[in-house]
């Protein structure tokens, strides 16, 4: 039986390191990538509309706490209605 869950185990893991973490880099990059971009137009947006670094940074961080707030209930509110659908209107 011991050697049994001792293959199981090793098809798991051989199935995550050939399928999971190429996609999971793949993410990683896009989101650095996606930071860098951020900056970039952070600097040409506080230049534009004359906004200073602290101002700047009171945007982002109310963003990201309201981010962090409604991400968890909106997707447990997915989670119960189902994906199908939403966000789509019929035309």
């Amino acid at each position: 039986m011991l050697a049994a869950v001792s293959d199981l185990e090793a098809s798991t893991l051989r199935k995550v390191e050939h399928h999971l973490i190429p996609f999971v880099a793949v993410l990683f990059f896009a989101a650095f990538i996606n930071r860098a971009n951020v900056g970039v137009a952070a600097a040409q947006m506080n230049r534009d509309l004359g906004f200073s670094a602290y101002v700047y940074g009171l945007g982002a961080g109310i963003f990201f706490i309201g981010y962090s707030l409604f991400e968890v209930p909106s997707n447990l509110i997915l989670h119960k209605i189902g994906g199908t659908g939403v966000g789509y209107r019929d035309s």
